[in-house]
């Protein structure tokens, strides 16, 4: 799977191949952008695979484009997408369960990537737009992932944005020593503040391990301490389970990985094995871009998946 040679030269700024890419740039703790400021939206609401999903489709032609949101996102995290995609694509962005505008309900279900790609494979099927192209930033990269893998004919292609699949690294002592630095002070921090009952400290500390600054009293992110304290408090094994490099081998869809150049190394090195798993050479950095890559450099971001897809 190789890029076509418009794609290759959009990537000649920054790094483009399947290699280890280029230490990244020290940098800061990037402030959680703040969402973009939009006019009122009528969602849609579809019942599917036991839970209520918000929704909305843009764009009356062409192939459809599926955007899944990462860990604190919801529908509105692809504001900067949409409407450049819906110019030649049909585009559905979403709330995963649990996320809002979804109702708060505790379905006695473990908050995984399995979980996630049912329910999404049950929304392309009801809204008759599969096979989609099916871009996934983060936990929705790696729900992405997972949709290719156990429904392939659902998918034309996938975008993935730095998919935590932590079990990967523990295939080097390099890549082992920072998954579990990651889970030491990110996710055992955040899921120790939930069971305490802070939110914020949970947050906080999810926050800063996504390479991200929290805000002053985290504003409109404490709309999602729902979804956020079902995943911090679910099973490990079931919220970040191993995928096989054999099974990954054989998949057969086009894969894109995308990271950014100011990304915490865990997802730079995650992106590495995963990559190497795939035998990929499509992969790309975005400059200028931290984990939430597609919200950091929007207009680079855009101009490569459009590129990508158009030869998928």
């Amino acid at each position: 799977m190789r890029f076509a040679s418009g794609l290759c030269l959009l990537c000649l700024a920054a790094a483009c191949g399947g290699g280890t890419p280029a230490p990244a740039r020290p940098a800061p703790a990037a402030a959680a952008p703040a969402p973009a400021a939009r006019a009122p939206l009528v969602l849609s609401s579809a019942r599917v695979n036991g839970t209520t999903l918000a929704y909305r489709v843009v764009g009356d032609s062409g192939t459809p484009v599926v955007f899944v949101h990462g860990s604190l996102g919801d529908q509105g995290y692809w504001d900067a997408q949409v409407a450049t995609f819906a110019q030649t694509h049909r585009v559905l962005v979403y709330s995963r369960r649990y996320h809002p505008p979804n109702p708060a309900v505790d379905d006695a279900q473990t908050y995984s990537p399995m979980l996630h790609a049912e329910d999404l494979a049950a929304l392309l099927l009801q809204l008759e737009l599969a096979p989609a192209h099916v871009v996934g930033e983060s936990y929705g990269a790696y729900t992405a992932l997972v949709l290719a893998m156990e429904h392939p004919e659902l998918v034309r292609s996938v975008v993935l944005g730095e998919p935590p699949i932590m079990p990967l690294l523990t295939r080097t002592p390099e890549g082992d020593a920072l998954r579990r630095n990651y889970v030491t002070t990110t996710l055992d921090v955040a899921r120790a503040a939930f069971s305490r009952g802070d939110s914020v400290a949970a947050l906080t500390a999810f926050l800063r391990g996504e390479g991200l600054a929290a805000g002053p009293g985290l504003g409109a992110t404490m709309s999602h301490v729902f979804e956020m304290r079902r995943e911090m408090l679910a099973s490990r094994d079931q919220y970040m389970p191993p995928l096989l490099c054999a099974r990954l081998e054989a998949l057969h869809t086009g894969v894109l990985l995308v990271r950014g150049d100011r990304s915490p190394p865990v997802f730079q090195a995650i992106t590495t094995e995963l990559g190497r798993c795939l035998q990929n050479d499509s992969t790309a950095t975005i400059p200028a871009a931290g984990h939430w890559m597609n919200r950091s450099n929007p207009s680079y971001y855009n101009q490569l998946v459009l590129r990508y897809i158009a030869d998928h």
